[in-house]
């Protein structure tokens, strides 16, 4: 995941939608890569939106608190729709 998100940024992509949609467990590693990749898109202007609906990965998400740091969409048409607006606040459509 990290090869992936570090070839797009590096190509000059900054608006990313992360797909969690088929990931049915994320560990401290899994956030550190989500969170570096996240604060070097900001640094670049940019941002990360993730889609995700699994019980146990968004639960990850809300005792470390990233929920409120990303937005989590439960779709990848609302994390599309999302990004092309661009209004829509961290912790979101979660």
């Amino acid at each position: 995941m990290r090869e992936k998100l570090d070839e797009q940024i590096q190509g000059g992509r900054t608006q990313l939608v992360v797909d969690l949609t088929d990931v049915t467990f994320l560990d401290s590693t899994g956030l550190g890569v989500l969170v570096g990749r996240l604060k070097l898109t900001r640094t670049r202007g940019g941002s990360m939106r993730l889609v995700g609906t699994d019980d146990r990965v968004l639960k990850v998400f809300s005792i470390t608190g990233l929920d409120k740091v990303f937005e989590i969409h439960p779709t990848l048409d609302a994390a599309l729709a999302a990004s092309a607006a661009g209004a829509s606040a961290p912790g979101e459509g979660s």
